[in-house]
């Protein structure tokens, strides 16, 4: 009899220990924290997300530090954005010695170029249109399913709920625009962040920088932008989270166009923010820019 109840009691721990193995999650390291988010949607309870480049920090100008490469070498997987978004990427992977999977959330999307020295490049925040960020949840639960594929299933279950969620957020984005005239969809922001926004939804935006943060336009440039804005009658101003407000605040006193707000472009903001998700971000730049824009 004691000897059937040390076997029973040897089964029961060893069923415990499998079943703590396999609920582990697996560690995976996003480059910022909107894909950070995207991949804690599809991954749920399976998945350990950390993002290197953190809420309402500007990944233009970010550096990797000493405990970003341990993270890195501790990661089953590595998700990037791509289109040129992280320079950076190889020197942190080398320095980590990772040899595992880096997975381009982009890859699949259609690609807007934006002209830039002496040819074009591709644009890299695609996530603004939640049209593309569905192929971004596709390509996470697809690369999430080969690093564990004991939860495929789960991966795929929860990929389909969210991209109902993103179908529902473009559909409501749509309707948020429809009444509001064409001619007045004209927004000045800090860097070129929103062009897909801008082409899924018919908002120009007249970027006071490039497609990176890393450097402040010219005085030429700015004299270009106040003449532009007051031109075209431009009356809308929009800082984004991760930027300096200098060159906005000093347009909008030459031009007396005034401040719409904050624009949530390149990052989430803190978990107490206006903007702790991807689908809260989105529907508040949606009703901060339309409220902005109506007459």
């Amino acid at each position: 009899m004691k000897q059937w109840l040390r076997v029973v009691l040897c089964g029961v721990l060893w069923l415990g220990a499998a079943q703590a193995l396999r609920a582990e999650p697996i560690p995976v390291v996003a480059s910022f924290s909107i894909l950070a988010d995207l991949a804690r949607q599809v991954g749920g309870e399976h998945v350990a997300v950390s993002a290197l480049i953190g809420p309402d920090q500007d990944g233009h100008v970010y550096q990797p530090t000493p405990a970003d490469v341990g993270r890195v070498a501790n990661a089953r997987l590595v998700l990037i954005n791509g289109l040129g978004f992280e320079g950076w990427l190889t020197r942190l992977v080398q320095a980590a010695g990772y040899g595992g999977p880096v997975q381009a959330a982009s890859d699949g999307v259609k690609v807007r170029t934006v002209a830039q020295g002496r040819g074009d490049v591709p644009d890299p925040h695609a996530w603004q249109d939640p049209v593309a960020v569905q192929q971004y949840v596709r390509n996470i639960a697809q690369a999430l399913a080969q690093v564990d594929p004991a939860q495929a299933d789960a991966y795929a279950r929860n990929a389909q709920a969210y991209l109902a969620r993103l179908q529902a957020l473009d559909t409501d984005i749509q309707a948020r625009f429809s009444g509001i005239p064409a001619d007045r969809r004209k927004v000045i922001t800090t860097h070129d962040a929103m062009g897909y926004f801008g082409d899924r939804y018919g908002v120009t935006f007249v970027p006071a920088q490039g497609l990176t943060t890393a450097s402040e336009p010219s005085a030429r440039q700015l004299a270009a932008l106040i003449r532009q804005v007051r031109v075209e009658g431009i009356t809308a101003l929009f800082v984004e989270n991760m930027a300096s407000a200098a060159v906005l605040r000093q347009i909008a006193a030459e031009t007396g166009a005034r401040l719409g707000g904050t624009l949530y472009s390149d990052a989430l903001s803190g978990e107490g923010g206006d903007a702790p998700d991807y689908l809260t971000m989105m529907r508040r730049n949606a009703n901060a820019l339309a409220m902005a824009l109506t007459p």
